[in-house]
């Protein structure tokens, strides 16, 4: 009863007409993020957080995972019809999607997309709802040391699971430690790394910073490739409703998604794409016929799209039940509600029941209005794809521009953005990927923290991270996966399961 009395909550404060507009406002900025190639959640959250600020912290979070989760659905629309990912994680999609539409059957397509998609985020948001009292349960029995393993294991497998070197990616993510510690001694409150300049007194402002690392640099980046044109299926989308057959081929690949995607957006480093990848497999593993995928085989639309969904869901338990983030949109959102004065981590539920309840109804509601969205409104969505990349990336680098400078008011915001938009298209050129340098950027304080009181607790001394069984667990496991990358066998697993995954 008492959980039925936390959902009416929920849905009493997501249903309020602000709340239900900036729900409404995320999943349709999400989805037209996920059909404009080149512009993946990342970025846009990155872009969109100054305009936040003034919302409330729920409705900021309802909008801002209304993007997230929104992404997905909008991203399968290019993946079938154009054969070009709108979002990383429906990459897969192209394999089989494209093929569907090539023989006509774009609407089939289509169709089992969107309801694999819905039926996948609505089951990731009952295992959320489900499984983060659980894990928050659990995590008072995590301290400074616990939590401390907890992070750098955490940044670890990122690092594993980022495309490209993994020597490279954990610099990046020990340079995003030392990046968010510029500014002013916690303890002591003596600055540190701020070379003089008084702006970097309270050290480097995350807006800024995500803004020109994903938002700048997703433009240079875009704007040196050249986007073919190619052949658009828009009078070929008919038939929708999938048949029976489609539904009896799909439903075990559906159900198979929504478990692999809910569990592997837990796990740091996961998320959409991984996921898409790994029930792209596992669904031609179990097919019957698998010399059918990749010549129009409605599994391959069906288990990916529907995994890479129910993995939205499953992100959001480690930053709610622990205050972690396992990839780089919810670093954004961890971002969001340290901006607003609200820290996520085991009393969560308990101190902010509006937030938790808002945010997880918000996503019943925004998964019902992203299928209302994306079956009839297709038509509309295929037409944003003629929209020129002349007008489209000007106008991103305007919305930088004005999100950076408003923040503060600050001209030195704008310096910040601009150097770091060079240094992440400079980044990308060379291999080095973003995600452990803003999860490094994003833990960097609250791991300072938790070392300190650690050495604080055992009086200086480093065996306390070994003496917890909880600690030592996570740094053998850390340890485990730096070395692995040294043998053969599981050097070409890594970089199979990397593989395609430069977005992440």
């Amino acid at each position: 009863m008492d959980l039925l009395n936390q959902v009416l909550l929920g849905f009493s404060i997501v249903l309020s007409p602000i709340n239900l507009l900036y729900c409404f406002a995320g999943v349709v900025i999400g989805t037209l993020i996920g059909v404009l190639p080149g512009i993946g959640p990342s970025a846009t959250l990155s872009l969109l957080l100054p305009f936040t600020l003034k919302a409330s912290p729920v409705a900021s979070l309802i909008m801002l995972a209304g993007i997230y989760y929104g992404a997905q659905y909008g991203g399968s629309t290019t993946s079938i019809l154009v054969n070009i990912p709108g979002e990383a994680a429906s990459v897969v999609t192209c394999l089989d999607g494209y093929q569907m539409a090539r023989k006509g059957r774009a609407g089939a397509a289509l169709g089992m997309s969107a309801f694999g998609s819905f039926i996948g985020g609505t089951l990731s948001v009952v295992g959320l709802m489900l499984f983060t009292p659980v894990l928050a349960s659990l995590a008072f029995k995590f301290g400074p040391p616990e939590l401390f393993c907890s992070m750098c294991c955490g940044l670890t497998m990122v690092a594993y699971l980022t495309s490209g070197s993994l020597l490279r990616a954990l610099m990046m993510a020990s340079l995003g430690v030392i990046l968010g510690c510029f500014g002013q001694d916690p303890e002591t409150g003596t600055p540190r790394f701020a070379f003089g300049v008084p702006d970097l007194m309270d050290g480097i402002g995350l807006v800024p910073f995500v803004m020109g690392l994903f938002g700048i640099s997703e433009v240079l980046s875009n704007i040196e490739k050249s986007i073919s044109e190619k052949e658009i299926f828009e009078t070929k989308v008919k038939g929708l409703l999938p048949n029976l057959q489609d539904w009896k081929n799909s439903i075990k690949p559906i159900f198979r998604g929504s478990f692999l995607g809910f569990f592997a957006g837990i796990i740091p480093g996961g998320g959409p794409t991984i996921s898409s990848f790994i029930s792209y497999a596992v669904e031609k593993k179990f097919s019957k016929h698998p010399e059918k995928f990749g010549t129009g085989a409605i599994e391959g639309v069906a288990g990916p799209e529907t995994a890479n969904n129910a993995a939205t869901g499953g992100s959001f338990i480690p930053l709610f039940a622990l205050g972690i983030p396992p990839n780089v949109p919810m670093a954004l959102l961890l971002g969001s509600l340290i901006m607003h004065g609200v820290i996520p981590g085991p009393l969560f539920m308990q101190k902010n029941p509006d937030i938790y309840w808002g945010v997880i109804t918000s996503m019943y509601v925004g998964n019902v209005m992203l299928l209302i969205l994306n079956l009839p409104l297709i038509a509309i969505w295929v037409q944003l794809l003629k929209v020129p990349y002349k007008i489209l990336f000007p106008l991103i680098l305007l919305l930088c521009c004005i999100g950076a400078y408003t923040v503060n008011n600050s001209t030195f915001d704008l310096y910040v953005m601009l150097l770091f938009g060079v240094a992440g298209y400079l980044m990308r050129k060379y291999d080095f990927q973003g995600a452990p340098l803003i999860l490094g950027y994003i833990l960097g304080p609250m791991l300072e923290i938790s070392l300190r009181q650690s050495l604080l607790i055992s009086h200086g001394k480093f065996s306390i991270f070994v003496t917890s069984p909880i600690a030592c667990g996570a740094i053998i496991f850390a340890l485990f996966v730096i070395i692995s990358a040294l043998f053969p066998v599981f050097k070409k697993r890594r970089e199979a399961i990397t593989k395609e995954d430069d977005e992440i």
